[in-house]
């Protein structure tokens, strides 16, 4: 009887562990350095989740939330329009909520020399 409780909570955890969405890549990548800041950033995922928020930080500036443009649907990827505010180091925050209802986030960072 024990394996098979063991075994059950094996399942278990790993089928909560792959529910959970990761950000896979971004573009820009993170750590890059451009020449000139780019018009849209992407944000791609392991699984499907649905964007909360995102917010842009430039310097020591304030956060300014992106705009999501109605994106309410779970996806893997996201392609969101940056107005971009010259040289500078860059910092993306994201939030989603992951299929399972879990509240996932993240961040990346790039800089425009």
């Amino acid at each position: 009887m024990k394996p098979i409780v063991l075994a059950a909570l094996f399942v278990l955890a790993a089928t909560a562990v792959s529910a959970h969405s990761r950000l896979d890549t971004t573009m820009p990548a993170d750590g890059a350095v451009l020449a000139q800041a780019p018009a849209q950033i992407v944000l791609s995922f392991a699984q499907r989740l649905r964007l909360t928020r995102v917010r842009m930080i430039h310097d020591d500036g304030p956060a300014l939330d992106l705009d999501l443009g109605g994106q309410k649907s779970f996806r893997t990827r996201f392609a969101l329009p940056l107005a971009g505010k010259g040289r500078g180091h860059y910092r993306i925050e994201w939030r989603g909520l992951a299929a399972d209802g879990h509240v996932m986030r993240g961040g990346f960072a790039f800089r425009v020399k």
